[in-house]
């Protein structure tokens, strides 16, 4: 086979699918020798994105759990010196106020954070496709998925997609994650602040301390269902360019 062989436009004399296979490898936007450098700072750039993502994430859960110790701290100050009457409730009650409206927004902000990490996630997936059609023989290489669909970027995660979902052990994990811990912390707040209302209504402190527990569990299963549609809307907005095959599900790539 001699050199025209392989340029476009040549090698008329060869048989039909060698000369498609030949100019399919040369069509392929994969062949321009720029294409494995430019994937490569794309590469870096959503890992850098990723690290940023992470940062923030870290930095907004750090300020939030420094505001509610700051103000836990005072609160127990306030009380050796004025008490538990009734304007110690009250200003308890502002306080925790303040402290659920910065659980919430920072519960907001790294939900979001966990979705752009696992967009990032996805792009490095397709990225990865790219690279091993470009040397297919690394495929062994690499513990990462491949495909960009939600399944491809849960296996990223070590999740196998081929078995059936563990849904208690799904929901114990997600406890564990940072999410997970803000929204028991803000939600328990939320708990608490629902007490400190009952007892400035009148009510009973078993009364309050029930209502609180039922606040507790509704915005915990509100925040639950907020995480749960985040998740759906992140999956159906994802568009895969490179979906796991039904044979590779439950692989790592």
């Amino acid at each position: 086979m001699d050199e025209r062989s392989i340029q476009p436009g040549g090698g008329e004399h060869l048989p039909p699918p060698v000369r498609a296979t030949l100019e399919a490898r040369t069509d392929s936007p994969l062949a321009d020798p720029r294409a494995l450098t430019i994937l490569t700072t794309e590469h870096w750039s959503l890992l850098s994105a990723r690290s940023l993502v992470y940062n923030e994430a870290f930095a907004r859960t750090g300020m939030f759990l420094t505001f509610l110790s700051a103000s836990l701290v005072a609160l127990a100050l306030v009380a050796q010196g004025m008490g538990f009457d009734r304007d110690f409730l009250l200003l308890a009650a502002v306080i925790l106020a303040f402290d659920l409206f910065i659980g919430l927004a920072t519960l907001g902000r790294v939900s979001s954070a966990s979705n752009e990490d696992l967009r990032s996630i996805a792009g490095m997936n397709r990225i990865r496709n790219a690279y091993l059609e470009v040397a297919p023989g690394l495929a062994p290489y690499f513990i990462a998925s491949r495909f960009d669909d939600v399944p491809g970027v849960l296996a990223t995660y070590g999740e196998a997609a081929d078995e059936p979902p563990d849904r208690l052990g799904s929901f114990l994990h997600g406890l564990t994650t940072t999410n997970g811990m803000v929204a028991v912390i803000t939600t328990a707040i939320g708990g608490i602040l629902g007490a400190v209302v009952a007892l400035l209504a009148g009510l009973p402190p078993g009364t309050a301390i029930a209502l609180g527990v039922i606040t507790f569990v509704v915005m915990f299963g509100a925040v639950l269902s907020s995480a749960l549609r985040s998740f759906t809307r992140f999956g159906n907005g994802l568009d895969p360019r490179f979906p796991t095959p039904p044979v590779e599900r439950g692989r790592r790539g």
